[in-house]
């Protein structure tokens, strides 16, 4: 039971995911659950080779996927 007057502290693992403002570690993890092979690793590469990122270093999720087609599509789904 909570005390009253007092709200709990959210945190990351209590807060709802908002996939317009993804960390490394949980869009990895989502990917992970719909089937995708990404570690963190695999995403923070990625940052590093361009994907987009937001200015606080979060990720979009529409924006990386539509980033991950964009490269697929140049290296010819390699």
């Amino acid at each position: 039971m909570k005390p009253r007057g007092k709200k709990a502290r959210a945190t990351s693992r209590d807060a709802p995911l908002r996939i317009s403002s993804l960390r490394v570690e949980d869009l990895a993890q989502l990917l992970e659950q719909a089937g995708v092979a990404a570690a963190p690793r695999t995403v923070a590469a990625d940052l590093e080779a361009g994907a987009p990122t937001n200015p606080d270093g979060t990720v979009n999720l529409v924006h990386y996927a539509a980033w991950c087609v964009r490269e697929l599509g140049r290296s010819g789904g390699r």
